[in-house]
């Protein structure tokens, strides 16, 4: 296992821009405060009634590959000396048995406290959500990236199985960006899209294959992980995760949480992270914003805290079954 330290990412020539960190404004103009607020009842994971959840007849989005020194698991970023940058993300699954949540409560209180975040939705989750889906696309805050179609295990998913994970997931962050164009909503200073979205990438469970990595890597997209953890998929309660995420958080940290109702307690949680993470001088970005800040650490495989500690997630893959809590 071979860990290492890429270049600035604002050195190398990758085929889209940068955003600025996050400005003053909360939440996308185009939509009022009441379309954009928390839902009773919207956070909730209930069992798929009905046929597939299908895409429109469109052409998969290409990038270049992915430059050599930027190739492989995107962990945390090495930050400049004094720097005080985190990134907060936030996994928005949805397994194909199910139609998962939206934590409105979580998104509400990132727009009012102007704290920028990375979203990892999955293709059938934004079909699923296709207004709320519009609305993290539009806000300039919040930038958004691929977390496969469906949740699948791209360590057990091979071949053309695989590659349609990758492709769909890519399909429908397009197409939620070009309605979110069609309204008017995607205002030109935005920065939030200035990656195009899809060439941010994120492993279910943290788990990836030599076969899957290139594939993504080859396809145009930085494959991201985390140094930090939440565990908001267990009962830890609010205090216990954000205490756990504080012990974690360093200088360049990318932190996984979940806001499609699989958290517990992560708008609590956020509550008391945030204010205690401003005590200590933190600032927050988007995860582009964020690489553009430093040098990118990068291993050649995947896992979530420590090498073949998603094992368990496959073998279950391999045999059929699913594992929760999901990463």
């Amino acid at each position: 296992m071979s860990v290492r330290s890429a270049l600035p990412l604002a050195l190398l020539l990758l085929p889209f821009s940068l955003p600025a960190l996050a400005g003053p404004a909360a939440g996308p103009a185009c939509y009022s405060p009441a379309a954009l607020a928390a839902k009773p009842g919207e956070e909730i994971v209930r069992p798929r009634a009905g046929g597939p959840v299908t895409l429109p007849d469109m052409a998969t989005p290409t990038l270049p590959p992915v430059p050599a020194a930027l190739r492989g698991s995107i962990r945390r970023v090495e930050l400049p000396p004094g720097e005080k940058l985190v990134a907060l993300t936030f996994d928005l699954c949805e397994a194909s048995a199910e139609i998962s949540g939206y934590d409105g409560a979580l998104v509400d209180y990132l727009r009012a406290e102007n704290v920028a975040a990375t979203f990892f939705a999955g293709g059938k989750w934004l079909m699923s959500h296709t207004e709320r889906g519009d609305q993290l696309t539009a806000d300039h805050t919040f930038e958004m990236g691929n977390h496969t179609w469906s949740h699948a295990n791209l360590t057990v998913r091979t071949g053309e199985a695989m590659r349609r994970q990758v492709d769909d997931a890519d399909v429908a962050l397009t197409l939620r960006r070009t309605e979110v164009q069609a309204k008017g909503c995607m205002l030109p200073s935005a920065p939030a899209q200035a990656t195009g979205g899809a060439a941010l990438f994120r492993f279910p469970y943290g788990s990836c294959s030599a076969e899957s990595l290139n594939y993504v890597n080859d396809t145009g997209h930085l494959a991201i992980q985390w140094d930090v953890d939440s565990g908001d998929p267990a009962f830890i309660g609010a205090k216990g995760m954000a205490d756990d995420m504080l012990r974690g958080i360093r200088p360049g940290s990318i932190v996984l949480m979940h806001a499609n109702g699989r958290g517990k307690h992560t708008a609590e949680a956020l509550r008391i992270l945030i204010p205690a993470l401003r005590a200590k001088g933190y600032r927050f970005a988007t995860v582009s914003q964020l690489l553009a800040a430093g040098r990118p650490v990068i291993t050649d495989t995947c896992y979530s805290l420590k090498p073949g500690d998603t094992r368990v997630y496959d073998d279950a893959a391999r045999n059929g079954k699913r594992i929760l809590p999901v990463q």
